[in-house]
């Protein structure tokens, strides 16, 4: 496949080393919406695909908006992430510019159905799993958040702004502080309608040093909609580890061993 890249970045958010990879990259302040739709209109570019993280926190400072995200903003009915994004989605559109799926050219990083490391979850941790299940999807249903961590049937964190990994810390902060030995299940889960041109759930090489930090000894994610970058070398790791990792039906951790 031999796809020609026009890359555009966000101004201190954007990892430099990209320009490696792509060749020239323009950056652009975050909330900018008119000069990043010119620059791909000009040159010749009718689809689109996103990538890579902005933290939520965002919101509260640190964007420029141009007089097109101001008008857009002031519609929106609330200023979730998915509202937002999709607004902007719909505002390439106008201009000719299609936004595809995120994993559009990462098809094999997606997650399948089933046990993805040597170690299995034992009854405990399966237990959690279906109880972390349902929490996460509901609170996945307001755009809230998509992970919860649970603990011997417990749900001991929920993701909100601050991000998984935060969250994650936050529930081994708060096991310990009981004198608990923190041997926590994650569970990460796509929202009910999850549009999978954005904020697709993902796990990376930084997602094991964060568990190992915490005493995570189970994740669960949700097969089909979950990305796992450097996806060989991340098992690898997760067997040292001695992780229990399963991607789970979209129906949930009933069928999952």
């Amino acid at each position: 496949m031999n796809i020609p890249v026009v890359a555009l970045g966000i101004k201190n958010v954007t990892d430099t080393a990209l320009e490696g990879l792509t060749g020239k990259v323009q950056y652009f302040p975050l909330g900018q919406i008119s000069k990043p739709i010119s620059a791909l209109k000009a040159a010749g570019v009718r689809q689109a695909v996103m990538v890579g993280k902005v933290q939520h926190v965002s919101l509260f400072g640190g964007v420029m908006p141009d007089l097109r995200a101001i008008k857009v903003m002031a519609s929106l009915k609330d200023k979730r992430t998915d509202t937002i994004l999709r607004a902007v989605a719909d505002e390439f559109a106008k201009d000719g510019i299609e936004l595809l799926s995120s994993a559009t050219f990462l098809s094999h990083l997606l997650v399948p159905e089933g046990p993805l490391t040597q170690r299995r979850p034992t009854a405990v941790e399966l237990a959690d799993f279906r109880l972390g299940w349902s929490a996460a999807k509901a609170v996945a249903g307001f755009d809230i958040g998509q992970t919860v961590v649970v603990k011997d049937g417990t749900v001991i964190a929920v993701e909100a702004m601050e991000g998984t990994d935060a969250a994650i810390l936050r529930a081994r902060d708060l096991a310990r502080s009981q004198g608990q030995k923190t041997a926590l299940t994650v569970i990460k889960v796509a929202k009910p309608r999850q549009d999978l041109r954005f904020d697709i759930p993902v796990l990376g090489l930084d997602s094991l040093k964060i568990f190992a930090e915490a005493g995570v000894s189970a994740v669960a994610v949700e097969a089909g909609t979950t990305l796992i970058f450097d996806k060989d070398e991340f098992l690898r790791r997760a067997d040292g580890q001695t992780l229990a990792i399963v991607g789970l039906p979209a129906g949930g951790p009933e069928g999952a061993t």
